[in-house]
């Protein structure tokens, strides 16, 4: 074993990948794992606390588009496509279920949108295929940077919480804070509480918060460093809205950097635990919600272990321990797009 050469935890990751989701993804799989391996791409959250007219304009001569408000276009354009090819295909019935539910995945990825499509939410993208980069984000003269850069796929659990004017809202688990920062571009939170276990991650967050948020929104926000999981003895029953998105593989990072890397050998028991802890984490969101409430949980990563998996248990959970829970289930499908895995869930109570 002391001579034995190291494998790098990327090349494990992309192994266990490979077994595992070749087989539940089949002919997607190649595309996906392309997808994977490929340069990261951003997308650019404008902040709506600094002037953004000009910086819109200028991400506009570059070509890049605000995917937000494009989403329900492209969602007609699929579904005009999937009506058109039920017409013109010839293909075999299995051939055609396949097919179907390419294009369906894809347009219902733009479901979550449409219902936030007035949530002020401005992110810029480049076009599929075209790699420019952003350049750094800029202070105006309050000293607040104009946009924050971030993985595109990020905003959809956020734009699928879809928050109402004057809403409590819980981030159970907040850091870096990409996600937080989403949430009050909204600009209709009643109240923010951003959680995070990890001490370090949270003054990462009250970093993020500090250059983006004028002080007297930041005043509203309240950021926590307890752990997720024991939420519900400490302020429950108290949100309309929670985002749980939970610790997971992290699958592109898996593949793409040993640092931090949960498949390193040393963390190995620490990911065999990933899907316990996503479901207590997700049982402390529900219980953390007003009765009518609604929590979105998400994950980016592809391991049905780590999503329908923890939602089906969560579930069984709340409707045979909790008299008081009911929950309405909307599983929208895996992304598997220009910018990297995503999975979200969202539950009512």
């Amino acid at each position: 074993a002391a001579t034995a050469p190291r494998i790098p935890s990327t090349r494990l990751a992309l192994h266990h990948f490979d077994v595992n989701y070749s087989l539940q993804l089949k002919d997607l799989w190649p595309s996906v794992r392309a997808g994977l391996l490929c340069e990261q791409k951003y997308g650019a959250l404008l902040n709506n606390f600094s002037p953004v007219d000009h910086v819109a304009q200028e991400l506009e001569l570059l070509n890049a588009t605000d995917f937000v408000s494009e989403a329900p276009k492209e969602a007609q354009r699929l579904q005009q496509g999937a009506a058109a090819g039920e017409v013109e295909r010839g293909e075999s019935r299995s051939q055609e279920g396949s097919g179907k539910c390419r294009t369906v995945m894809q347009a219902e990825i733009s479901l979550p949108l449409r219902a936030s499509i007035s949530s002020n939410i401005k992110c810029y993208t480049f076009p599929r295929g075209d790699i420019t980069r952003f350049r750094p984000a800029r202070p105006d003269t309050l000293g607040l940077l104009d946009y924050y850069l971030m993985d595109a796929a990020s905003l959809l659990p956020v734009l699928a919480l879809n928050v109402q004017p004057r809403d409590f809202v819980l981030d159970l688990c907040a850091a870096p804070g990409g996600k937080t920062l989403a949430l009050l571009q909204t600009g209709v939170c009643g109240h923010l509480a951003a959680n995070d276990v990890s001490i370090s991650r949270t003054k990462r967050l009250c970093q993020i918060l500090h250059s983006y948020i004028p002080k007297e929104i930041r005043e509203t926000v309240s950021v926590t460093s307890h752990d997720g999981r024991d939420w519900a003895q400490l302020d429950g029953g108290t949100f309309h809205k929670v985002l749980v998105d939970v610790p997971c593989t992290t699958d592109r990072h898996s593949v793409m950097e040993e640092d931090n890397n949960i498949f390193h050998r040393r963390r190995t028991k620490e990911r065999q635990m990933l899907p316990m802890l996503q479901l207590q984490l997700l049982m402390a969101g529900i219980l953390a919600t007003k009765p009518g409430g609604e929590v979105v949980y998400s994950t980016c990563s592809l391991s049905p272990l780590q999503n329908e998996y923890v939602i089906e248990r969560a579930l069984e959970i709340a409707e045979t321990q909790f008299n008081n829970c009911r929950l309405g289930e909307l599983v929208l499908p895996h992304l598997t797009a220009n910018f990297g895995p995503m999975y979200f869930c969202k539950l009512r109570r």
